[in-house]
């Protein structure tokens, strides 16, 4: 309309009028078109930089939502005051002297927290302690896991937050980091063997924690790290021989620790320029070092031998300390000339002999301490106290010229010769008293073999290949013994029981107690006499396995105790396993009350209807089950046969696995395969592998069992349609949707379309799965609130 009246033709804005070229309209139009496309233009413009920076917006919005996330998790700490909502641009907050977060093309590349917790006069049982770590809640896992999200993150330094607990392995999952300092918390166990293999990382800080594992050994020459601080911690163990492939290496820290063993030999570190190993339980003779050493510390360790002479031609070297070693032979003079020496500490070891009566020592000189040691003769006029720039310290020793505090000359030649005689003495007692453990040793393995020999070859293996190696039953790591908190003090503990108490607990097996078949047997429900509910499964027994190799089987299955797997707490064995003649045996469960998974996802129940983020709770806490029986012993438990009617529901609502580890004890019932099914069919094969059949049950958490237990065509159909552009809508559980954030859905959807790859190599780990759960829930408990 305005176009018209502005005397515009028709033919110049429509295509069906008559043409006409901008040559033909008039000038007047031809002024005014021109306008109007530099208008265009120019709106085109605008909104070209509104759409990109809505994007930009968008990303750093998904940023600072982890960040919030990371605030709720440290306990919202008074340095993070300033980030106060998902609106506010974290990357442009003023930068302070605790908290700095810095952006490159909105995402986080770097992330520095210092928090006022104590850092001196601590102490730490594993548990958490009011004012000094952060509450019982916190969980450093699920920290670990949000800190992941920030993919493009370079600089990570959160020091004195209190944080507690186990560093997880999956802290390798930032691969673009380059500086991680942790120092100054509550850290326990071992240190994560994956965080040696991050090859972009530079600087790794780890001190002033209480880990009190040993030290990886995987370190290797691509890497890139540069300082290695772990002082002050409890670590265990040799020093990693590994770390000397790092040439990078600048820094190495790791005193006050309870480091033993032998040195091996450093010179191959060629760039190193500090080490400080002081106040550990190194014992071996000092190692030779590399060239550019300037600072060494291996002071209150347990070193003998002499000072290697090499030591003397360290000529970049400011600072040694090797006191309180167990040091011998003389001090070499050329320590004390080094032209950049400042620094020389030598007290409390055994040197003997003179010093040098014309001693040189170094302009830089300016500490000596050289006291309680068996050194004698005259102290050289360049160590005389009355310099005014140096501090020397000579007492303990047997010097003489008027030097206080010293011993009589018969003091340190006698303990020298007595030292000797001492030594020789050592040396001739373990000599014989090698050869009395040897002869003792070997009567010992003599009547060891004729023992076991005469018991026969059908003993030699008790456990099939599943369970061959004897560490099977030896022990727990230690981080899923603390996460798991196996002991269940509501729960008896795992005994056999006898056939009448079975049949007092079940009215002699009545049908009244009977609750179903599977191919592991029939099971019943009783009472004991103590109150305790129980469920009891008879189940069909191998009979290659002889007494003893069956009930070392049963004693493995009882280890697995875990809170989210139904709990084995006996067995009966009626009649003599591995005969002809029928063998009974029962398994005693504890009483899961709420039924199984899969009834509430069918609606099956008129009870109680799953949401989502009770979906993933559940999900989670079968997640954590598997994992366990993955890697909580070793070897580990595996083909499980996951599927959603196995998942038993406390009346707490938390999730149980149950029908675990029962391959072991009854292989044949698991050749017999799904009553109606070939072992070779599609069904057998979900089920053996465990994040597999765990992918189906994700996909029922996501669309229901109805779907789920098509066959295979029929499922890659419906992974096909989650990936179409809302194909997601028309076959997600209406109760999901309605329940659910987008976000968390679509996470928990790409963990199932890896877990039901039909490439075995292109599925994820149990730890991958319940790694990507969590962050779902995360996300999710962040929308609900």
């Amino acid at each position: 309309m305005h176009l018209l009246q502005a005397g515009f033709p028709l033919g110049c804005l429509h295509e069906q009028a008559a043409p006409c070229s901008l040559m033909q309209c008039p000038k007047k139009s031809r002024t005014f078109l021109m306008g109007f496309h530099d208008f265009v233009l120019l709106f085109c413009s605008f909104w070209c930089v509104f759409f990109v920076s809505s994007c930009s917006a968008q990303m750093q919005s998904s940023q600072t939502q982890v960040l919030l996330q990371l605030k709720k998790h440290l306990e919202y700490p008074r340095q993070l005051e300033i980030w106060r909502d998902r609106w506010t641009d974290l990357c442009s907050v003023s930068s302070s002297g605790q908290v700095n977060v810095t952006c490159k093309d909105n995402f986080v590349t770097e992330l520095s927290i210092l928090g006022d917790k104590p850092t001196e006069g601590r102490d730490f049982d594993g548990f958490a302690i009011p004012n000094q770590t952060l509450s019982d809640s916190f969980s450093m896992d699920s920290f670990v896991a949000t800190v992941a999200r920030l993919t493009s993150l370079r600089v990570l330094s959160l020091v004195s937050l209190g944080m507690w607990g186990p560093l997880p392995d999956r802290i390798h999952r930032l691969y673009a980091l380059e500086h991680l300092d942790l120092s100054f918390n509550y850290l326990y166990g071992s240190i994560p063997p994956k965080i040696c293999t991050m090859v972009n990382l530079q600087t790794l800080g780890l001190g002033d924690n209480f880990f009190n594992g040993t030290i990886p050994n995987v370190f290797n020459s691509s890497s890139n790290l540069s300082v290695l601080s772990l002082r002050n911690n409890m670590l265990k163990g040799p020093f990693p021989p590994s770390i000397l492939s790092v040439t990078s290496l600048k820094d190495i820290d790791m005193s006050s620790n309870q480091i033993s063993g032998m040195l091996q030999d450093f010179s191959a570190l060629s760039s190193l320029e500090q080490l400080d190993l002081g106040e550990n339980k190194l014992e071996s003779f000092l190692p030779a070092m590399p060239k550019g050493l300037i600072s060494l510390f291996l002071g209150r360790n347990s070193f003998s031998g002499e000072i290697p002479k090499r030591y003397g031609q360290l000529n970049r070297l400011q600072k040694l300390d090797v006191s309180f070693n167990a040091l011998t032979g003389t001090a070499p003079a050329e320590l004390f000339s080094l032209p950049n020496i400042s620094y020389l500490n030598l007290a409390s070891n055994m040197l003997n002999g003179p010093l040098q009566s014309h001693l040189k020592c170094s302009s830089q000189l300016t500490f000596v301490d050289i006291s309680y040691n068996r050194l004698v003769g005259d102290l050289p006029s360049s160590l005389s106290t009355r310099s005014d720039n140096r501090v020397v310290k000579s007492d303990g020793n047997c010097l003489s010229g008027g030097v206080q505090h010293q011993h009589s000359v018969s003091y340190c030649t006698e303990a020298h010769v007595k030292k000797k005689s001492y030594r020789v003495g050592i040396f001739v007692g373990v000599i014989v008293g090698v050869l009395l453990i040897s002869v003792v040793l070997a009567l010992t393995i003599v009547i060891t073999c004729k023992k076991f020999f005469l018991q026969g070859v059908s003993e030699q293996h008790l456990l099939h290949k599943t369970v061959q190696d004897s560490s099977y039953a030896a022990g727990f790591s230690s981080e899923l013994v603390t996460n798991a908190k196996l002991s269940r003090e509501d729960l008896p503990t795992c005994r056999s029981y006898s056939l009448e108490e079975l049949k007092e607990a079940t009215n002699n097996f009545d049908n009244s107690t009977f609750m179903g078949e599977n191919i592991y047997g029939k099971l019943y429900r009783g009472k004991l006499q103590s109150g305790i509910q129980i469920v009891i499964r008879s189940l069909p027994v191998s009979k290659k396995y002889s007494v003893r190799n069956f009930k070392l089987r049963l004693d493995l299955l009882a280890k697995l105790r875990h809170p989210h797997l139904v709990s084995l707490l006996g067995h009966c064995i009626d009649g003599v396993v591995g005969e002809n003649n029928e063998t009974n045996v029962f398994l005693i469960y504890e009483y899961v009350p709420n039924g199984t998974f899969q009834t509430y996802l069918s609606g099956h129940s008129s009870g109680k209807v799953f949401n989502w983020s009770e979906r993933l709770s559940v999900l989670i806490n079968i997640a954590k089950a598997v994992h366990f029986l993955h890697t909580g012993m070793i070897p580990g438990f595996f083909k499980n046969r996951l599927k959603s009617d196995n998942i038993l529901l406390s009346e707490n609502w938390m999730a149980k696995l149950s029908d675990y580890g029962l391959s072991i004890i009854s292989e044949e019932a698991d050749a017999c395969g799904v009553k109606g099914e070939s072992p070779n069919s599609w069904q057998m094969k979900m089920l053996e592998d465990d994040v597999y059949s765990f992918g189906f049950i994700l996909l029922e958490a996501l669309v229901g069992p109805s779907v789920s237990a098509e066959r295979v065509t029929a499922v890659s159909n419906v992974m096909a349609t989650f990936n179409s552009q809302d194909g997601w809508k028309g076959i997600v559980d209406p109760v999901v949707q309605a329940t659910c954030s987008k976000e968390s859905l679509f996470v928990v959807i790409s963990i199932t379309n890896k877990c039901i790859s039909p490439e075995s190599w292109n599925r994820p780990s149990i730890e991958d799965v319940l790694w990507n759960l969590q962050y779902a829930s995360q996300i999710q408990a962040t929308d609900d609130g």
